[in-house]
């Protein structure tokens, strides 16, 4: 859908907003709003669900969205109540980024009526805009945009820790069109944003089914093999139900010799960038690992508790928060190195790494169950329990023939989904074009309908 320019522009007087429709003002977003800088967090309740919710940088989506559910109850006094209660038309904007190479300082969200009466945080912003001036929609729509991201992240590349420049980020330059202007851009951009969101979500519930669909595959056929006729016989084993009556049941622990993993020193350079893939948690991304995105070298392996592992090594994440609700495993393809939160299994005898590989994803959640560390700081695997458990076992054959047919099948559901999340990603490059051009007076869209 094409929208038409303005009849005349000028010169913005701001080099990353350019021209911008004759009729508009440009003003220093400072001076057309009343911002706070720092929120409020409180006390813990003495009552659960007692106090006010307080929104935190994780409460805060990519899209603006507030998790009300996902908020943090705390006991506020009355002078933190005054200072961090939040009004409607509010935007909460994230000061404190995650990591330099995920920056999400600068997001933000507009508080709305269904959020009910919520407090920032002390790692957020509160942008009020003040009536008349500028309104709500219409700021919250410029803040999200990519063109106020951009200079976000130039902002934080200047800096150690990626944190919002409070100073230089209240000082940006904030168009002001008009107010019943800025009312037919928020409109027109609610009503948009809106249609492109649904057709969002409604890709992504594809791609959940298709998880579902590829899940449910692997667990059928590790648990019941290749042949629809085969005998059955009870398992034995409490998670699972009758299996071909051929297979056998081992413990785990008989089948792989295991190897724990180490980081070394990152102020030594001549132990990294070398020759030596090394995995860590964020590699831990499909059942077969072919490169990393670290490499150390053999000094590395000599003077610290890393240690190198065969190709055909089945991997588990061993220390991670996604364990509490995955179990992420791979199958390396060559000599690797792992760190401390990976636990490398190296099969013995018969054993097809990648067919446990994908008897463990099949089944995760009654594994995750059995094997998650009890009172752990952080989410962990209790290797006694690991070593313990009992797994099926075809003969070699039969797993080569399961592992070369779930590798083609979930080969096709895998591209499937890439290819939805390729259209995900294009409706959101033009979600945020379409923000950055109607907020800015590129387009015209005061009689869009």
């Amino acid at each position: 859908m094409k929208f038409p320019a303005y009849p005349k522009y000028k010169p913005s007087g701001v080099e990353w907003l350019a021209d911008v429709p004759e009729h508009w003002n440009v003003k220093r977003l400072k001076y057309l709003a009343d911002i706070s800088t720092s929120g409020v967090w409180g006390d813990d309740p003495p009552i659960d669900g007692e106090g006010y919710p307080v929104a935190t940088t994780a409460n805060i989506s990519p899209l603006g969205e507030i998790d009300v559910a996902g908020m943090h109850t705390r006991l506020l006094s009355k002078e933190e109540i005054r200072k961090g209660l939040c009004q409607l038309g509010d935007i909460i904007v994230v000061k404190s980024s995650g990591s330099a190479t995920s920056v999400i300082s600068g997001k933000c969200a507009l508080v709305r009526p269904e959020h009910g009466k919520i407090c920032f945080s002390n790692f957020t912003l509160r942008v009020r805009p003040a009536k008349g001036r500028l309104g709500p929609s219409f700021a919250w729509s410029f803040l999200s945009s990519g063109i106020v991201r951009a200079q976000v992240r130039l902002m934080v590349s200047t800096t150690t820790y990626p944190n919002l420049q409070v100073p230089e980020y209240i000082s940006f330059f904030v168009p002001q069109p008009a107010t019943a202007d800025q009312e037919s851009i928020a409109a027109f951009l609610e009503r948009e944003t809106g249609r492109l969101d649904t057709l969002i979500a409604k890709k992504r519930q594809l791609i959940e089914k298709l998880n579902e669909k590829r899940t449910a595959l692997i667990s059928r056929t590790v648990t019941r093999g290749l042949n629809p006729n085969a005998k059955l016989k009870p398992s034995g084993i409490e998670w699972l139900a009758d299996i071909p009556a051929h297979w056998n049941a081992k413990r785990f622990g008989y089948l792989f010799r295991f190897y724990s993993g180490g980081t070394p020193s990152t102020a030594e350079n001549s132990l990294w960038d070398g020759d030596i893939p090394w995995v860590s948690s964020k590699d831990m991304k499909s059942t077969v690992i072919n490169d990393t995105q670290d490499h150390i070298s053999e000094e590395a392996v000599r003077v610290s508790a890393t240690c190198k592992l065969p190709s055909g090594t089945l991997l588990m994440v061993n220390r991670s928060g996604i364990l509490r609700h995955s179990l992420p495993v791979a199958v390396t393809t060559r000599e690797m190195a792992i760190n401390q939160d990976i636990r490398g299994c190296v099969p013995l005898g018969s054993v097809n790494a990648t067919f446990v590989a994908y008897l463990l994803q099949g089944n995760e959640g009654p594994l995750l169950t059995l094997w998650r560390q009890q009172g752990a700081t952080v989410e962990s695997l209790n290797f006694e329990s690991v070593k313990l458990t009992r797994i099926l076992l075809p003969p070699a054959p039969e797993q080569a023939a399961i592992v070369e047919f779930l590798d083609a099948e979930t080969a096709k559901i895998d591209r499937l989904v890439e290819k939805v999340k390729a259209a995900i990603e294009k409706l959101l490059e033009y979600r945020t074009a379409l923000i950055t051009a109607a907020v800015t007076g590129k387009i015209d869209v005061r009689n869009a309908s």
